[in-house]
């Protein structure tokens, strides 16, 4: 039986906020970015709400039908400014996360200018931004369907893919599904490393 995705709708906030929560909780990144495991467990949720809001407000959540796992995508059209942050909003965007998410954590708005600024531009792309699975359901093939489900629209019609992985562990399984790691990997001020990775799309 194949795995039933749908769109996330906004009365699934709560839901898709707890899921990438718990799902990011042992993350490398998060660690980093909230070092302390109480520390992380008071905070990191705000975090988690401020990108399902991004995405919710311009992009795309996919959900599972029995709510264990979602993809955030964003579609970056070819001058490379997400839609998350338009040309005309004056506002300074990492900033803006960090005074509502944690305004003391300078890591906050640090990974969002790092993540910025190794992110490709020149072409359109399907951007998955976040994706997360709930640990009691890991390694059940949940975020490959998710992510399929996307990269086989991206080859019907000729759009790449990009992510930044966040794991060594998620990055070969973005190899698998046909992602690259680009020359310009980013290794967080003493903390982990994160792989950008790009995948053309499958001719067919």
């Amino acid at each position: 039986m194949g795995v039933v995705i749908r769109t996330a709708e906004e009365g699934d906030r709560d839901l898709v906020v707890r899921l990438l929560d718990e799902a990011f909780q042992d993350d490398p990144v998060s660690s980093w970015v909230f070092p302390g495991e109480e520390y992380r467990r008071r905070t990191h949720h705000r975090l988690m709400a401020a990108f399902a809001d991004a995405v919710f407000a311009d992009g795309r959540i996919d959900l599972t039908e029995d709510g264990a796992a979602c993809a955030l995508w964003l579609s970056v059209p070819a001058d490379g400014q997400a839609a998350a942050e338009p040309a005309e909003d004056t506002e300074d965007v990492p900033a803006r996360i960090r005074e509502a998410v944690d305004p003391e954590n300078e890591r906050v708005e640090l990974i969002a200018r790092l993540t910025d600024g190794i992110h490709p531009t020149g072409r359109a792309h399907e951007y998955l931004w976040m994706i997360g699975v709930v640990p009691g359901r890991q390694g059940e093939g949940l975020g490959t369907a998710l992510i399929e489900n996307v990269l086989d629209r991206c080859d019907r019609e000729g759009l790449p893919a990009y992510l930044e992985a966040s794991s060594a562990r998620g990055k070969v399984l973005y190899e698998r599904l046909g992602f690259e790691c680009t020359a310009r990997v980013l290794d967080l001020p003493d903390g982990p490393r994160m792989w950008p990775m790009w995948r053309e799309p499958a001719t067919r």
